[in-house]
């Protein structure tokens, strides 16, 4: 486990059973807490899970529209209202994925990770497949990680950090249609258009691309929960506080 300027102890007394002197006997176990998550990777976290729900529900709704509703069409801006809060998401996680970016580059060395995995380390790679035996029940023993472990560096990578710039660049690519030749959404983005093919071909990977994500958040969520419980350091709460908190003492 590699070491953080900013840590503290934590002391946490817990009561164990009183069998053979009939009193109470304390127990103090120290517990390391490195700080990892800055608060604009935690800021950016939150705001980035709660556009995607939106964009996923929102985009699910885009291409598969609610039955025809009753009356004129002019009474009724239901799809209208669903693809502006579609395009607002948009707008919000483009914006706060530059801003992650940016302090990938400012920010401690953790928030580098997702963004900068060790492909080219040897040892990394043991690490990874080292976790590939841990979440498939292979390994007795979880390692200790301040930061991401390798195998959640390699995931979020490709399924999400390239994941996401894909669909930026097509979600803005069919925006661009309706923000007319000469936007500057036509301008950076109207390219990919015919890179595909046709407007179609790009609707449909689009929409592959969502199925995509939320395939990654499915796993996102189990395995964090899974971890949470399982491993030997906090990982929901640390999303949280910044905090990383250990459970035991032991080495790596």
């Amino acid at each position: 486990m590699s070491t953080s300027v900013k840590s503290k102890a934590v002391e946490r007394s817990q009561l164990t059973d009183n069998h053979h002197s009939g009193d109470e006997k304390v127990i103090t176990r120290r517990q390391t807490a490195v700080y990892v998550y800055e608060a604009p990777v935690r800021l950016w976290h939150w705001i980035t899970v709660f556009s995607i729900i939106t964009l996923c529900v929102t985009g699910y709704f885009i291409g598969q529209p609610l039955p025809t509703l009753p009356g004129e069409a002019s009474d009724n801006f239901l799809m209208g209202y669903i693809r502006f809060a579609h395009f607002a998401a948009a707008y919000v996680v483009t914006v706060g994925f530059i801003g992650r970016l940016y302090w990938a580059l400012v920010g401690n060395h953790h928030s580098r990770e997702l963004f900068f995995p060790k492909f080219f380390v040897k040892a990394w790679w043991k690490e990874v497949w080292h976790e590939v035996r841990w979440y498939l029940f292979m390994e007795k023993t979880p390692k200790k990680y301040i930061g991401h472990n390798p195998l959640a560096q390699l995931g979020m990578f490709f399924f999400f950090i390239l994941g996401m710039i894909f669909m930026i660049f097509t979600g803005f690519a069919l925006y661009s249609e309706g923000a007319g030749q000469g936007s500057w959404q036509d301008t950076l983005f109207g390219w990919v258009i015919p890179l595909f093919g046709q407007s179609q071909d790009v609707h449909t990977w689009h929409r592959l691309g969502m199925w995509y994500l939320i395939t990654f958040i499915m796993i996102h969520v189990y395995v964090a929960i899974r971890e949470d419980i399982m491993s030997r350091q906090s990982l929901i709460s640390t999303m949280i506080s910044g905090w990383r908190v250990f459970k035991d003492d032991k080495p790596d």
